[in-house]
């Protein structure tokens, strides 16, 4: 059986501040992939963005599917399955099925892109993979590519119409007619995230060798991963990039997918490894790092705050701003959004408090470990 390092009790042990800061720093990047998805009322291109017309608008979205789609989500799996990994099996079963819980329930109400539900599925695989062996983990993760370029290749082989492909939920008026739709749409989520397993069999490994515990140890694993990972994603999500950005027209879509969808994994490693550097040079009693990794602690709760705010301001039987806000101003209100959120994290961190669905997560568990 393979060793893992001695688990950490969270009544106990000090929170390790490389795993907030990551999770608190990328939710800015789920903020603004998220936030794209509510633009409606224009015509669809390449990898389901609206078609922009101004210069601004253009160039925000070739960044943000450069740098952020396909690439944050990765990283958080990685965490997550380093977390997962690290806990006792009993304590890792009862969170994933709570998760799932609020997953669906996230989908139903607010954003059936929800990964919460996703990430449930993702932990249960991750106490099977904490049985196999280190070179099994990274084969795997290596061979997880593989099955990643085919699905997310032909998910988007289908050259653009104008028309929407899926989440039709963000389109439609009648809030009704939406909540119907959202649980079908929250059924195709791991198809589009499905790079998310090989970060979680790297992440697995990492747990073993107390990568984010002890990052000044791993130097020199952790500066290599964070430059090549990072070119790699810039380098295969440019051409994605561009072409939603009709800055050139790709002469077929199904290998600019898997090349985006493939590096994106990379990114995802590798931004999880430049944040670990960075908590290295960074002074945990700065106010900003406070700040930030309190929003990490907190993320259940500010990546549901996110969803919130957005639909109150994007939604077509809300304020409908999905249908005249431009990708350059939906970046700035996802990134305001996101600074809300840290504020606010911070907050309740001077007062000493969870945020809100961290206490219902706590609660919902204990119920269910109590006897009967």
């Amino acid at each position: 059986m393979p060793r893992f390092p001695r688990r950490y009790d969270a009544r106990i042990m000090k929170r390790l501040l490389t795993p907030d800061l990551a999770r608190g720093g990328m939710l800015a990047l789920i903020a603004l992939a998220n936030s794209a998805v509510y633009l409606y009322d224009r015509p669809y291109g390449v990898r389901q963005h609206i078609v922009e017309t101004d210069l601004l608008d253009r160039l925000v979205s070739a960044f943000v599917v450069t740098f952020v789609d396909a690439r944050a989500y990765p990283m958080f799996a990685f965490l997550f399955a380093y977390g997962v990994a690290r806990m006792a099996p009993e304590r890792a079963r009862s969170r994933n099925v709570w998760l799932i819980v609020f997953g669906f329930c996230h989908a139903l109400l607010l954003f059936p892109g929800d990964v919460l539900g996703l990430y449930g599925l993702l932990g249960f695989a991750v106490i099977a993979m904490s049985r196999l062996k280190d070179r099994t983990l990274l084969v795997s993760a290596a061979l997880w590519l593989v099955v990643t370029a085919l699905v997310q290749g032909q998910a988007y082989a289908t050259p653009p119409n104008g028309q929407r492909a899926f989440f039709l939920s963000f389109e439609t008026a009648d809030p009704l007619a939406a909540l119907a739709l959202r649980p079908l749409e929250w059924l195709l989520v791991p198809f589009g995230l499905v790079g998310v397993g090989a970060a979680a069999f790297v992440g697995v490994w990492a747990a073993r060798r107390d990568v984010l515990a002890a990052p000044d140890r791993h130097r020199r694993l952790l500066r290599p991963v964070a430059v090549g990972g990072i070119s790699l994603a810039v380098l295969g999500g440019l051409p994605s990039g561009l072409a939603v950005a009709h800055f050139w027209e790709p002469g077929g879509l199904w290998g600019l997918a898997a090349l985006h969808a493939v590096t994106g994994v990379a990114g995802g490693l590798g931004y999880a490894a430049l944040i670990a550097l960075i908590s290295l040079r960074v002074r945990e009693s700065g106010a900003v790092v406070r700040a930030v990794a309190a929003c990490g602690e907190r993320s259940l709760s500010c990546y549901l705050f996110q969803s919130v705010v957005f639909v109150l301001l994007f939604a077509p039987y809300t304020l409908g701003l999905g249908a005249v806000l431009g990708s350059a101003a939906t970046a700035l209100v996802a990134l305001a959004t996101w600074l809300v959120s840290v504020l606010l994290a911070d907050l309740l961190r001077r007062r000493g408090v969870r945020g809100p669905a961290e206490t219902l997560l706590r609660r919902a568990r204990k119920l269910q470990s109590s006897p009967a």
